[in-house]
């Protein structure tokens, strides 16, 4: 299990490395995905899925652009074992289900597709696609799917150059009052 010392250092080890295929690195797509999360007024649990949705991608060394090489990384699964007895379920679900909340969105909305990056319809792809009719319906039953689906359009719009957020301590802060047990 990763504490909430690992995680920053996770970030300051490889938070600089670009979010692959995007203008931004790994930090900065979290800390806006969580920035966004909180603006909206996201509970704590929320915005602490959206600043983690993506650690999975730091878990692992890949090299750049996966996606081009053919390769689903399951990032939405790597992190949660070292995840798992420091946060709870709304906390790890966010994180489990935000890419099954991006095939659900394909599925249910056909402009969403289009509008996605070209690594996001690349990694779409290799993670499945589209849902199905039933694979949607059987998503969206899912405690924790409306959560992914807002954590999803966060982290869709989190890839903006330059953009001001608060920094890591901030986040850090709100994610130490959703450790389990407290």
């Amino acid at each position: 299990m990763l504490s909430l010392q690992d995680i920053e250092t996770l970030f300051a080890r490889r938070g600089g490395e670009m979010y692959a295929g995007e203008p931004v690195t790994q930090l900065e797509h979290a800390l806006q995905t969580a920035a966004l999360a909180e603006g909206e007024g996201a509970d704590d649990q929320l915005v602490t899925a959206s600043l983690l949705h993506d650690l999975g991608h730091l878990l692992q060394d890949l090299g750049e652009t996966p996606t081009l090489r053919g390769v689903d990384d399951v990032h939405q699964y790597a992190a949660l074992p070292f995840l798992r007895g420091l946060f709870g379920d709304r906390v790890l679900g966010g994180i489990r289900l935000h890419v099954d909340a991006k095939r659900y969105l394909c599925a249910t909305r056909p402009e969403y597709h289009d509008a996605l990056s070209a690594d996001s319809q690349r990694s779409l792809r290799l993670q499945g696609g589209s849902f199905d009719a039933a694979q949607a319906a059987a998503f969206i039953a899912q405690s924790g799917a409306h959560d992914a689906l807002r954590l999803r359009q966060w982290d869709d719009l989190a890839k903006t150059a330059g953009a001001a957020t608060p920094p890591l301590a901030h986040f850090m802060a709100i994610a130490a009052r959703c450790r389990v047990g407290l």
